[in-house]
């Protein structure tokens, strides 16, 4: 698929990877609960709301972003109430069964890219599970993320610095470089701090302090 193609393929890749990474998690007491990257969900959460957005319509969005009162983060954690289910298996089953939808909430289909990266990692790294992205994922989602301070702020986290990928032929920016994995600048970009650890480069020191505001 081209770099112009439609990105579903490569969402509904990472969805199946992700679930079949979990299958093999087991159910041990405490694991699910494990904080994720994004800090506010445990693992499992992160899970169930994916299964939620995998289950997004436009007017969905705009009838329980309503009842949220138009607090995105409201409408966020009643998504993850509504949808994580009372076990993990029980999740894992009802995600795969929605894996293959091409429903969203409305704009960019790209930022579903970046949730089918964003959170399985979100749910990995803690897990001590390791993923082999394809890049093509990886710089999709970085190239919508750099030009987009919607929700999470990535263009102005990175305001100022060069990016550059080792691992591929990426770069972004101007200024103090900042270098490292393509998985860890994108986390970083969306404001994961644990991938701060992966990365090198003189402007290293001016990323990592805009964590700690």
């Amino acid at each position: 698929m081209g770099a112009a193609g439609s990105p579903w393929p490569l969402i509904h890749a990472e969805r199946k990877a992700l679930l079949d990474d979990l299958e093999g998690v087991g159910s041990a007491p405490g694991v699910w609960g494990t904080r994720s990257l994004c800090t506010e969900w445990s693992v499992h959460q992160v899970l169930g709301h994916m299964l939620s957005t995998a289950m997004m319509t436009p007017p969905r969005f705009l009838g329980e972003m309503a009842k949220a009162g138009f607090r995105f983060p409201r409408f966020a954690d009643a998504g993850v109430a509504a949808w994580t289910k009372p076990t993990p298996q029980e999740t894992i089953t009802a995600f795969r069964a929605v894996q293959d939808r091409t429903t969203s909430p409305p704009g960019p289909v790209e930022a579903m890219l970046g949730e089918a990266v964003v959170h399985p990692e979100d749910i990995r790294r803690p897990l001590g599970l390791r993923h082999v992205y394809p890049e093509e994922s990886l710089v999709r989602t970085a190239d919508f993320f750099k030009g987009s301070n919607l929700l999470i702020g990535a263009k102005n986290r990175i305001a100022g610095l060069r990016l550059r990928a080792d691992d591929v032929g990426w770069t972004h920016g101007d200024g103090p470089e900042v270098h490292g994995p393509m998985l860890s600048l994108v986390m970083t970009m969306t404001g994961r701090a644990p991938h701060l650890d992966d990365l090198g480069g003189d402007g290293l020191g001016t990323y990592r302090a805009r964590f700690s505001h």
